[in-house]
């Protein structure tokens, strides 16, 4: 009974001063601490509260002339003038969209390496210059500004469930031979990760290079402390971005949020699904999980591979001798002819292009008939709403999907918040009444499609490492129109009418919510 009851309360114990714990009591305390100190300061002595609001000027000027979107300035300017000792305190530890300059010239370090093992074949770039003029702008600005090149020679698999990717996955690892690459933002152990795992931990055995990168904030909840050590103990190399640390810092802004997994240089998956099970609807977290993904085999895959090694020679701070070990071999990809043209690309915070909202509007400002798109969170700055608005006025189609069960109900208040402005103008909105809709889509025309990991929020548009693959005259666009249409048939139209007949309270409460809109 002694030996039992000890081991009793070492595992509570453990459950208690976990490292999630610790880290959550550690900021806590800081930030009950920082509130305390700036609101003593503040109300106690007058010249105080002059002084922070003389403090709240110099930050609004400071950020007016901040070489970023204006939309994300006013955001920031408002709370800061309304509230000037939290607003000035939150952008001060909150309001960098990058880390520092010196993690900033690492990674543009490897980025510029990246760039020159990624070259544009010139005639690909012609072809789809006399197909769609369009397109071919878009592909450009995506090669010129985010260092990622156009292909063709690739086929496209579009799954529009978790359930459906995960099933074809399984098939996919079991193929690997040379080696399996997965950058995800959150990994849980459950049926899903077990599943993959067993796979790695057989493929590491036989000698295949299995490489691992995770998020640290995304699975502060879902993965036990030191679990990286778990898997190089399995032969599974891995790095973790960004680990999270009791100390409440600007650096924790920054998020890989991107979902990658190579096998064999040859065949790709992108999209939104993590790897946990409320993505497969193994339980129903959320009501039913919608979300989606696309697999990619052929040329275009090098983009993901080269991603993927970017950010891992940024976490080692180091590079391979040889990339060419990592390139398809020729007849792994022979098959793949024609097929339309793909970009792969993502999206780093430590650059200031902000290439995931750019590529949405770009899509948005040259539709001819119509916008489809599908958003956990529609968090939008006056630059997305404007296109968005501007397309209704012009006559374009355009219809949005939000969840209408909420994973983050303040994050849902706020999306509700803009529902109101753009269905005065036309844009069509629509709640997935199933549940939650995780996906992050754009079809436009029967010609272009997106499928990523980028949100129509502050957060995964200024401050989150994406990525995503735009495609244009695949077949893939097709079914990723055809899955709009049939997740629309089971989903909720927000009329004007119901906007209208909103209570006072929750339109204060939206309205105060969205002044903290950039961080959420």
């Amino acid at each position: 009974m002694g030996g039992s009851a000890i081991n009793i309360i070492s595992k509570l114990l453990k459950r208690i001063f976990n490292r999630t714990v610790v880290c959550v009591i550690g900021i806590a305390i800081q930030v009950t601490y920082l509130i305390m100190f700036f609101w003593t300061l503040g109300t106690a002595f007058t010249y105080s509260y002059y002084l922070f609001s003389i403090l709240g000027v110099v930050l609004a000027i400071y950020i007016v002339n901040m070489d970023v979107n204006p939309s994300y300035k006013i955001a920031w300017i408002i709370p800061i003038l309304a509230v000037p000792i939290f607003g000035s305190m939150f952008f001060l530890f909150f309001g960098n969209s990058h880390s520092g300059d010196r993690l900033r010239k690492r990674m543009n370090r490897f980025n510029e390496e990246s760039k020159l093992l990624l070259p544009q074949n010139a005639e690909i770039m012609e072809q789809l210059g006399a197909k769609n003029r369009t397109a071919e702008k878009q592909a450009n600005y995506l090669y010129t500004y985010g260092g990622y090149p156009i292909y063709t020679n690739t086929s496209i698999t579009y799954f529009p469930l978790g359930e459906d990717k995960f099933r074809r996955l399984l098939e996919e690892l079991e193929k690997a031979e040379r080696f399996i690459f997965l950058e995800y933002f959150i990994i849980q152990e459950g049926e899903m990760w077990d599943a993959i795992l067993e796979i790695l931990t057989r493929k590491a055995r036989e000698g295949v290079d299995i490489r691992v990168i995770y998020d640290d904030f995304g699975c502060l909840f879902t993965l036990p402390y030191k679990y990286n050590e778990e898997l190089e103990k399995k032969g599974i190399k891995c790095r973790v971005f960004n680990k999270f640390k009791p100390i409440w810092s600007a650096k924790m802004n920054n998020r890989d949020h991107r979902k990658i997994l190579v096998i064999d240089g040859h065949t790709a998956f992108n999209g939104g699904i993590n790897l946990a099970d409320e993505y497969i609807n193994a339980y129903p977290k959320h009501g039913h999980w919608k979300d989606t993904a696309v697999m990619l085999k052929g040329e275009a895959v090098w983009s993901f591979t080269m991603m993927f090694l970017t950010m891992w020679n940024y976490l080692n701070n180091s590079k391979p001798d040889n990339y060419s070990i990592y390139m398809p071999r020729a007849e792994d990809i022979a098959p793949y002819k024609g097929g339309g043209f793909v970009i792969p690309y993502t999206d780093s915070p430590l650059d200031d292009e902000p290439v995931g909202e750019n590529v949405y509007l770009n899509i948005i400002n040259e539709a001819k008939r119509y916008v489809y798109i599908t958003t956990p969170y529609l968090i939008i700055d006056n630059e997305m709403s404007r296109a968005l608005i501007l397309a209704a006025k012009s006559g374009i189609d355009v219809r949005i999907i939000t969840p209408h069960i909420a994973d983050k109900w303040f994050v849902h208040t706020v999306t509700r918040a803009y529902y109101k402005q753009l269905v005065k103008f036309g844009v069509k909105i629509y709640e997935y009444t199933p549940g939650f809709i995780h996906a992050k889509n754009f079809v436009s025309d029967d010609k272009a499609a997106v499928v990523g990991t980028i949100n129509l929020d502050f957060r995964s548009l200024y401050l989150h490492f994406e990525c995503a693959t735009l495609m244009y005259g695949t077949e893939s666009v097709a079914d990723v129109k055809e899955d709009f249409l049939k997740t629309q048939s089971v989903s909720e139209e927000i009329t004007y009418e119901a906007c209208l007949k909103v209570g006072i309270f929750k339109r204060i409460i939206r309205s105060l919510l969205r002044l903290f809109a950039p961080m959420m």
